[in-house]
């Protein structure tokens, strides 16, 4: 069985981009044995508004054809995410959080009846069984530290709509031992059991 990765990339840099790096070694771990679809938000997403909200909210079989437009990219992210096995996540901290491309990807898959439900119990994620590695790099942001709003945004988000196998790989600091700090993100890289 072939299995099939989701590369999201985060960073606002195409070129120089310690995340995307981080990425690639990530997504070659796994061999030629993969498929991967690729997700660039350096060229960001449209925010969800009143419009997608509206469609969003109406139930499928009564939406017009403009609330299907309203919805197709958000449609379309969904299939990818509901289509792959993998998610490697690209994850640059800027300014302590999420890049703003992130959160809008987020706010675009976070659907309530497709991605997650709620339930007496409370909310049930949908995307289950599948898995996520997040390569986070930041300038001077300690990965879990008190600062740090980016890692765990994320880990709840993927938990939220089903992902609940997060793995992270820190490249975390950059602007105090990059040497240093590049080296043990490439031993972390080399250590992820990718048969899990």
């Amino acid at each position: 069985m072939t299995r099939s990765i989701l590369r999201i990339d985060a960073s606002a840099r195409r070129d120089g981009s310690v995340s995307r790096d981080l990425a690639d070694r990530i997504v070659a771990r796994f061999g030629d044995g993969v498929t991967v679809t690729t997700r660039d938000l350096a060229t960001g997403l449209p925010l969800i508004d009143e419009a997608w909200i509206g469609a969003n909210f109406t139930p499928a079989d009564q939406r017009t054809e403009a609330q299907r437009t309203a919805l197709s990219l958000s449609d379309q992210l969904v299939a990818e995410l509901q289509s792959a096995d993998t998610l490697v996540i690209g994850l640059p901290i800027y300014n302590f959080g999420v890049p703003a491309a992130l959160k809008a990807w987020v706010d675009l898959v976070a659907r309530a009846g497709v991605t997650f439900r709620y339930t007496e119990a409370g909310p049930q994620g949908l995307l289950t069984a599948k898995r996520a590695i997040v390569a986070v790099a930041s300038g001077g942001t300690e990965a879990g530290s008190e600062i740090d709003f980016a890692t765990g945004y994320l880990r709840h988000v993927l938990g939220f709509i089903g992902i609940t196998d997060v793995s992270f790989v820190t490249a975390d600091r950059l602007m105090l031992d990059p040497e240093a700090t590049l080296a043990s993100a490439a031993a972390q890289v080399a250590a992820l059991d990718i048969a899990a």
